[in-house]
């Protein structure tokens, strides 16, 4: 058999198994849509439907993953069903997203990685107006960032938790790369000053240093307001992503000058309703505990006495009085295993002030 009859019959062996992938999206489509009809069949009258679930959403991608054998990778198939599941929800309920913008921003592309594409993304100018829409009702849910693996936490986030009723339904980790960005007619001697976000200019700290130590330096609101900036003026550049480049026209004069090459930015999802357990959870709550010897053990002992692993600790200067803090606890478990929910009883019981912000799957991709 020659190259071209070879070739040809894998291709007709590939346009088969797309009419038959075809076939099977549809499918799941239509039945997407009667879960939808069911849902409101069996509603109570002026009940909120609610049709996105997290929860079932991250058992199914573990369950792609789980029973992947390749030669595509886990995650590379998860991000395919991911789609799937993002068209398929658009089905039953179009979804509103509002992240921390404006367009070209990390975080839209976490609000992206989560839910897919076929929701309607909409920036926001701070975290506090992302959180402002999702209670409002205008967005069904938001995406902030939390914490970086260079830089620590946002503590804007925190801070804004502290008087929110939202929950956290969910959380991205996103691998960040930094880019120098300038304008096509650039050259290297006119570089007179560099824009981007706080944490992303401390996330490039060493490299700057080295390569434009005599460069002003600007924080702006968003890596994406930079590279705009960068597009507009003369003599400036922005360190932001890709995606920034492309919308605002700019080219890479150095591409990936963040200075650890593992830098991660964690973001929350958050929504008005609580997340059931997906099996594989993490829970965060917020603890005001008095001012006296001893209180940071008073709220740590009840995880160590019943084997509860912490994942992130923070501490925020509370409202309340000076020198009193507000601690932001991270750890593994639902709220509602039995193992967890004695715990947060007896931290109700010793503090100050205490909230669940919520129970939500680790973050599958």
């Amino acid at each position: 058999m020659s190259e071209a009859q070879e070739l040809e019959v894998l291709r007709n062996k590939i346009d088969s198994l797309d009419n038959e992938i075809h076939k099977l999206i549809n499918e799941r489509a239509r039945c997407a849509q009667e879960v939808a009809e069911v849902k409101q069949k069996y509603a109570a009258p002026g009940e909120h439907v609610v049709f996105y679930r997290p929860e079932r959403e991250a058992q199914v991608l573990r369950k792609v993953m789980a029973r992947n054998e390749g030669p595509l990778a886990d995650e590379s198939m998860a991000r395919l069903f991911r789609e799937i599941m993002s068209q398929c929800l658009a089905l039953e309920e179009p979804l509103n997203v509002a992240y921390l913008g404006p367009e070209g921003t990390f975080t839209q592309q976490a609000a992206v990685k989560h839910f897919g594409h076929a929701v309607q993304c909409a920036g926001q100018v701070s975290i506090a107006d992302v959180f402002r829409e999702v209670e409002s009702g205008n967005a069904n849910y938001g995406v902030v960032p939390v914490e970086n693996s260079t830089e620590g936490v946002v503590t804007h986030t925190l801070d804004t938790f502290v008087h929110s009723n939202l929950n956290i339904c969910g959380e991205v980790a996103l691998r960040i790369h930094h880019h120098l960005l300038v304008r096509q007619d650039a050259t290297e001697s006119e570089i007179r000053r560099i824009y981007s976000h706080a944490q992303s200019l401390g996330q490039c700290r060493l490299w700057l240093d080295q390569n434009y130590p005599n460069v002003e330096r600007i924080a702006v609101s968003s890596n994406a307001e930079a590279a705009r900036r960068a597009a507009l003026e003369s003599g400036a550049a922005a360190i932001a992503s890709e995606a920034a480049a492309e919308l605002y026209d700019l080219v890479m004069k150095s591409a990936k000058i963040e200075d650890r090459p593992d830098n991660t930015t964690r973001f929350l999802i958050i929504g008005p309703q609580k997340t059931l357990s997906s099996g594989d959870d993490k829970t965060s709550i917020l603890v005001s505990s008095r001012n006296q010897p001893g209180a940071l053990y008073q709220v740590l002992e009840p995880f160590h006495q019943a084997g509860i692993s912490m994942t992130r600790i923070e501490s925020r200067p509370s409202a309340s009085g000076t020198w009193n803090y507000v601690f932001f606890i991270d750890f593994e478990g639902h709220a509602d295993d039995a193992n967890i929910a004695p715990v947060l009883d007896n931290l109700r019981k010793i503090s100050v002030d205490f909230k669940c912000l919520g129970s939500y799957p680790k973050a599958v991709l």
